[in-house]
């Protein structure tokens, strides 16, 4: 989850300013204009949570609100939707 050593964005392309967000505690570079879903993939994050019935980890899949896969912690909310949400700067984010 470094960012220094795992960004998977593409460096050419333009991005909004610079901000950081907290993913279960560790700080993590995003973009304004990003989604938290962008921000995590970004950052190397794939499972945000472990399914209750079976205990395999999910994570995002169809990146447009309807799967409800994505579903994280955000500032204390639970069950927010990682694709539909903005990042902003200060975003305490929680998976699993």
């Amino acid at each position: 989850m470094n960012n220094a050593d795992t960004d998977l964005r593409i460096s050419s392309a333009n991005r909004g300013t610079k901000i950081t967000l907290q993913v279960d505690g560790v700080p993590c570079t995003a973009y304004e204009g990003e989604t938290v879903h962008a921000a995590l993939l970004a950052e190397g994050i794939r499972v945000l949570r472990i399914a209750g019935k079976t205990g395999e980890p999910r994570g995002i899949f169809c990146g447009m609100g309807i799967c409800y896969e994505c579903r994280v912690t955000i500032n204390g909310v639970p069950d927010q939707l990682a694709c539909m949400t903005l990042a902003t700067d200060g975003m305490q984010i929680e998976t699993r």
